[in-house]
């Protein structure tokens, strides 16, 4: 049942004592409240005093008498400002009602979706196939209900020690709510149940640390899970890794160890930035070992990736197989601009480029016509490109004559394919494009990494 506009009453969410009929929460499996948000909203607080019950203990007390019902509820809404802005001045939870913006409240919220991670509903999305009859789809689901898979992996993790029981209550139903979407069957490896997992604890931790901007007295937890073959995996949230000191301003603790684009890497883009506007600072030590992004991630460009380490360079190796398509060639285009802008414009680099033809008759004549454009227009800003075959195959990595080797797991090819044409920012700056996935490993070649 979707309550249009989230505004609803005690009698008609829960229970009318003037007839004792049992309100929406008694009928339906999921109560949404849509356009939840909004300040200004009116709002009882007696209704508010209910829920919190309710969704702690799906009971709830009208009169004499307590009641129980089975229904889950969803809060939809929007957000006035980007998020680096609401970690910045507030929290994730800022457009809310006032009655509503209360840790303990809040704190019976399983699961925080960013909708800013997901797409919006664009024409060709749509299916001209076959799909699920909607009707049918919701009693396969129903019929499911009362399943419980919530246990389905401790045969492989276990949850961090310190995570409470409230906390653990949270991430079991999301678990389980996502195991029976995505593996109705039950039957799933173990990397299949790590990514649900990590996923349920994600969405845990955003509502816990943004409760913990709003109430310090409460305890800050440090959320993972422990693999039983040993090894503990810590699980940070996309924003959290975006944007670390907005993210850790004094409310929320930052994990012992960085998993993503941390201080090192922010260090590294100043150092660099600093660079090619021409002012001397001091340098910075560059950061060397395996750092991971994860999908959907911003905030991330060449230049905070790679020009720290290719600062001073006068020769530079390239191995990535896949220079073929048009994007693939902007990817390349714009790492050598940024080289280009960064040396002195009376010096030369020499960029020697390993890569694959593809054996398509049809497409490699439009591939080598695309890194003759490349070579010659790279030549107009002094980096002399030389194009030769990848005797390496598959590997991506990168070499420089500083001494730094950077294994490159998607080569250029970090971001995902957009359709916003020139109006869209991602156009003009990497770091308003989502990434896909991928790792870079940092090298300091003939020394011993000290």
């Amino acid at each position: 049942m979707l309550i249009s506009g989230g505004e609803v009453t005690v009698p008609k969410l829960f229970v009318n004592n003037a007839n004792g009929r049992l309100g929406l929460v008694g009928y339906w499996d999921v109560v949404a409240f849509d356009e939840f948000a909004g300040k200004k909203k009116r709002t009882d607080k007696a209704l508010v005093d209910i829920m919190k019950n309710y969704m702690a203990n799906k009971s709830f007390s009208r009169g004499v008498e307590t009641l129980g019902a089975e229904a889950s509820m969803v809060f939809v809404g929007n957000t006035s400002h980007t998020v680096p802005y609401m970690l910045k001045h507030s929290d994730l939870f800022d457009e809310l009602p006032e009655s509503y913006h209360d840790p303990a409240y809040l704190d019976r919220l399983h699961f925080y979706i960013p909708g800013w991670e997901i797409d919006t509903i664009r024409n060709e999305m749509f299916s001209d196939g076959y799909g699920f009859v909607v009707d049918y789809i919701a009693e396969v689901l129903k019929s499911m209900r009362n399943l419980d898979y919530s246990d389905r992996y401790q045969h492989y993790f276990t949850l961090g020690s310190d995570i409470s029981t409230r906390d653990r209550d949270a991430i079991h139903k999301t678990f389980s709510g996502l195991m029976k979407l995505i593996y109705p069957h039950g039957d799933a490896t173990a990397e299949q149940i790590e990514e649900l997992l990590r996923f349920a604890i994600e969405g845990r931790k955003r509502v816990k640390d943004q409760i913990l901007r709003m109430d310090a007295t409460m305890a800050a937890v440090n959320f993972g899970y422990d693999s039983l073959g040993g090894g503990w995996s810590a699980v940070t949230t996309l924003e959290e890794d975006e944007y670390p000191s907005h993210y850790y301003r004094g409310h929320v603790a930052a994990p012992a160890a960085a998993t993503s684009l941390g201080a090192d890497a922010l260090a590294s883009s100043a150092a660099t930035v600093s660079a090619v506007s021409g002012t001397e600072s001091a340098p910075a030590k560059l950061f060397h070992g395996q750092r991971d992004f994860v999908e959907n991630q911003r905030g991330i460009s060449y230049e905070t990736l790679l020009m720290s380490y290719m600062a001073g360079a006068t020769e530079i190796e390239l191995h990535d197989p896949y220079i073929r398509l048009g994007h693939q060639g902007r990817n390349l285009v714009e790492l050598l601009a940024l080289i280009a802008a960064a040396k002195d414009p009376a010096d030369e680099v020499t960029f020697n480029l390993f890569t694959v033809l593809d054996e398509d008759p049809e497409y490699q004549p439009k591939q080598l016509r695309m890194l003759n454009d490349i070579v010659q227009g790279a030549e107009q800003q002094g980096i002399k490109v030389n194009v030769a075959k990848d005797p390496g195959g598959h590997d991506r990595w990168i070499r420089t004559d500083g001494g730094w080797r950077i294994n490159l797991g998607r080569g250029l090819d970090i971001f995902q394919k957009a359709d916003g044409g020139w109006f869209d920012f991602g156009t003009s700056r990497q770091e308003f494009r989502q990434v896909r996935a991928f790792g870079v490993t940092y090298i300091r070649e003939g020394t011993d990494n000290g």
